[in-house]
C-alpha cells in the first residue's frame, strides 16, 4: 500500500535505545519510535530522486505503477545504471503483497525515551533513505563489475 504512513527508523538508533533500556535499575516499557510519519510513496520518491530520477505515478491500488518521467544528466554520464530509460515502469503494486485491511498510520511515540532516558533518533529519514540507496546501488555495482569481469552472477529475484 504506496499510502500507508510508516515511522520509518534507523536501526542503529533503535540499538542505541534498547542499550539505554538495559542500563535501567528496574525493568520497564519503553516505545521505540523516530515520531515522524512518510508514507511508502514518500520512500519510493526519495530514493528515486537520489538515483536522478523523477518518477510519474498513474493508476491506483493494485494497478498503481510508476515510470521514469525524467533523468538527470547525472545518472546518464556516471552511468548508474544503463537499463533506465524514459517511460520505464519501475515500480509496480504486486498483489502478493498488497494489504487492503492494514493499518494505514502507524506512529510511536517515545516521549518517555526522550525524557527518562535521553534518548532521541540521531539518523534522520533522509539520511536513512541515502544510506538504504546506496547500499543497495553498491550491490549492483559489485554484480554490474563482476559480470563484466566474465563471473556468472546470478540477479536477485526481487
Amino acid at each position: 500500500n504506496l499510502d500507508a504512513l510508516r515511522d520509518w527508523g534507523h536501526a542503529k538508533d533503535y540499538v542505541e535505545m534498547q542499550w539505554l533500556m538495559l542500563q535501567q535499575d528496574e525493568p520497564e516499557d519503553f516505545v521505540i519510535a523516530s515520531g515522524e510519519q512518510h508514507s511508502v510513496r514518500d520512500f519510493i520518491n526519495r530514493s528515486a530522486n537520489l538515483l536522478g530520477l523523477e518518477l510519474a505515478w498513474e493508476g491506483s491500488g493494485l494497478s498503481e505503477t510508476a515510470r521514469i518521467q525524467k533523468i538527470s544528466e547525472t545518472v546518464l554520464t556516471e552511468g548508474v545504471s544503463p537499463k533506465v530509460s524514459l517511460g520505464q515502469t519501475i515500480v509496480k503494486v504486486d498483489g502478493r503483497y498488497y494489504r487492503p485491511t492494514e493499518v494505514q498510520s502507524l506512529l510511536g511515540e517515545a516521549e518517555k525515551a526522550r525524557t527518562k532516558l535521553g534518548w532521541k533518533p540521531s539518523i534522520t529519514f533522509d539520511e536513512m533513505v541515502a544510506e538504504m540507496v546506496e547500499e543497495d546501488l553498491n550491490k549492483v555495482r559489485q554484480r554490474v563489475l563482476l559480470s563484466d569481469g566474465g563471473f556468472n552472477v546470478s540477479q536477485p529475484a526481487e
